[in-house]
């Protein structure tokens, strides 16, 4: 995919850009933003849309979950490195959902699955233990449960600045999407 005909959808924009470029010195609230509207159905939970805060389309029900709090999913240079990876992987953000745990407490990774549909789960800084699942597993190993494959790694900021981590997380992304 050439870096020129990336397509993000307005709520992707509004989320990337929340703060003004110009600083007026006025305290103004940032935009809210706007989530597209979820799929109705059988498997669907009951809990209002707004409970499952999301960046990306998920189009191949593919998780993503980070754990960063005090940001609504990750820092800027977070999301440029992994939309490096995923481009990498032959992905884009239409492709994931991106949530970060750290906003979902309380949630385990039951209503989370079903509600994304999800079959392949990215665990960024998240243990599985954490995330609710009955099983510990080490990073960089694809983990079959339930249907679905997991890989646990160390955050994306640890990844970034890593060479030997980046391989090893690379070496099983190629297994998992058989790149």
């Amino acid at each position: 995919m050439d870096i020129n005909s990336i397509s993000l959808p307005p709520f992707v924009i509004a989320a990337l850009y929340t703060d003004s470029l110009i600083d007026t010195g006025e305290n103004t609230v940032p935009a809210p933003v706007i989530l597209p509207p979820a799929e109705t159905g059988p498997d669907r939970t009951d809990k209002p849309e707004a409970a499952y805060r999301s960046l990306g389309n998920n189009q191949k029900n593919i998780l993503v979950v980070v754990n960063n709090s005090g940001v609504a999913f990750m820092t800027d240079p977070e999301l440029q490195f992994l939309t490096g990876v995923l481009g990498a992987c032959k992905l884009s953000l239409d492709d994931v959902a991106i949530v970060n745990y750290s906003n979902h407490t309380g949630m385990d990774y039951k209503e989370l699955i079903t509600h994304f549909q999800s079959r392949i789960v990215l665990l960024f800084d998240t243990e599985p233990a954490a995330f609710g699942l009955p099983m510990s597993f080490p990073h960089y190993q694809l983990q079959p449960f339930a249907g679905n494959t997991f890989l646990f790694s160390p955050s994306l900021k640890e990844l970034e600045n890593d060479r030997v981590e980046k391989s090893k997380l690379w070496v099983c992304l190629k297994r998992l999407f058989n790149l």
